[in-house]
């Protein structure tokens, strides 16, 4: 029950942090230490570039309880010791796990030892002051609610700005995309632009043609309906202007 209350503990921290669970961590998942033998650490944490972290929750609250209720010096000092103890043999026993070798775990050489009761924590390493140091060179980091959270929000920032830096690279993309249909929309414009140009100046020297100079062909027609010929219609007396 103590160490599905610590992984519940743990859960939520993780949750509270801003880690998101089957993304930036994972729970009781499967691996194989470097013997290929199965391990589950309590949780898995990814890192950009493929990397790490793994967290393990250890609970040990009958010689701190003891500790806590006690009253007398003597029953205090032994159940602090106690309780020193205990912590010491879960440090011994996650060592020797070597979870950092895992198969497919990138992780630096150490595991973090949750230990979610921070009077506990600091009562523990109090009562002995190389506790952390023995602890450190067994490749185990002890760490409280506090110091774990610390640690967990740097690593949510990290993915936040890894996020945000794989957003700005897709907007940049996609601006560059953007700008060369524009490009190519601009350059199509412009072909439309001289075509129309060309119709327009086309369009002029027809009407060149038909309204001005000597020998124009509205002249000509003018002239031949004042002869005599059969008309019905009457020609305009202006030229037509594009749009009218």
């Amino acid at each position: 029950m103590q160490g599905d209350w610590g992984e519940i503990a743990l859960e939520k921290l993780l949750e509270d942090s801003g880690l998101r669970k089957g993304e930036e961590y994972q729970s009781q998942e499967l691996v194989r230490d470097e013997n290929g033998n199965t391990v589950r650490p309590d949780v898995i944490i990814r890192l950009p570039d493929g990397k790490h972290m793994i967290v393990d929750s250890k609970v040990s609250l009958v010689a701190y309880s003891q500790y806590v209720v006690a009253e007398d010096k003597n029953p205090i000092n032994n159940a602090l010791a106690k309780h020193v103890e205990a912590i010491k043999t879960h440090v011994k026993t996650l060592s020797e796990k070597h979870y950092q070798n895992a198969q497919g775990i990138n992780s630096p050489d150490f595991v973090f030892m949750f230990m979610p009761i921070e009077p506990a924590y600091f009562a523990a390493l109090s009562a002995d002051k190389k506790l952390f140091s023995d602890a450190y060179n067994k490749k185990i980091i002890l760490v409280a609610p506090t110091t774990l959270m610390a640690t967990l929000r740097t690593v949510e920032r990290i993915w936040r700005l890894e996020r945000q830096n794989k957003n700005a690279a897709e907007i940049a993309n996609r601006a560059g995309k953007i700008h060369d249909k524009l490009c190519g929309f601009v350059g199509d414009l412009e072909k439309i632009g001289k075509e129309l140009k060309n119709a327009q100046d086309a369009y002029t020297d027809a009407t060149n043609k038909l309204y001005d100079g000597n020998g124009n062909l509205i002249g000509q027609a003018e002239t031949l309906k004042a002869l005599g010929a059969d008309a019905k219609k009457e020609l305009p007396a202006e030229k037509p202007r594009i749009g009218e």
